[in-house]
């Protein structure tokens, strides 16, 4: 049995990953890339309220491990590449989020304490086949439909973490910033890279 942190008791757990078939496809894509490289993991059941001290926070959406039994705490953030503004395509890698989701994991991490790592997991999906001529990033194909993985570790987004929009209660990081610190998933989860066909490719295309 895999050895590692402890996890904080009456936590709200889904244990087999098959139930995480949840409308959001992004995070049911992110399940089955964990599947496929063996990697163990827990769905947080999104359905029960929870708590952190007492006080609402927003959940997570799952607990991971690497094989050497390090712990991270993952919110999944769904987006489109490219998105749309208007009537065209915006080609950016939208990196926005919420301020309650930046003070909800890192609440979280101080929560479960040493061992454990926050991240932001940015799931694109490829309205347009594959958008990166890298193949440094995961490519990754569920259900006909194309993903590319991007992880930004809790520190580093707050290290550069600049107001999006006030009223929408929003903040993001410059194009730049994000470049800077996103990472491939398996910088930190320690796998290879998953086996993708590359169909499809844009013109255009950015890395």
């Amino acid at each position: 049995m895999m050895s590692g942190p402890a996890m904080p008791a009456a936590f709200p757990l889904v244990q087999d990953g098959n139930l995480v078939d949840r409308a959001n496809h992004y995070e049911t894509a992110f399940a089955a890339l964990l599947r496929q490289q063996k990697l163990g993991y827990i769905a947080v059941n999104e359905s029960r309220r929870s708590l952190v001290d007492g006080e609402p926070v927003k959940s997570l959406d799952f607990i991971v491990y690497n094989s050497n039994g390090m712990g991270f705490l993952v919110d999944v953030k769904g987006r489109k590449f490219p998105g749309v503004a208007g009537d065209s395509p915006r080609r950016v890698w939208e990196n926005w989020i919420s301020a309650d989701d930046l003070t909800g994991l890192r609440r979280w991490v101080l929560r479960f304490g040493r061992g454990y790592v926050g991240l932001f997991i940015f799931v694109y999906h490829l309205t347009e086949g594959i958008a990166s001529e890298n193949d440094h990033w995961e490519t990754w194909i569920h259900r006909g439909k194309q993903y590319q993985l991007r992880a930004v570790a809790l520190g580093d987004y707050e290290k550069f973490v600049r107001p999006r929009s006030s009223s929408w209660g929003t903040v993001d990081l410059a194009a730049h910033s994000f470049r800077e610190v996103a990472r491939p998933l398996r910088f930190f989860l320690e796998f290879p890279v998953p086996e993708v066909s590359v169909v499809n490719r844009p013109s255009g295309a950015l890395s």
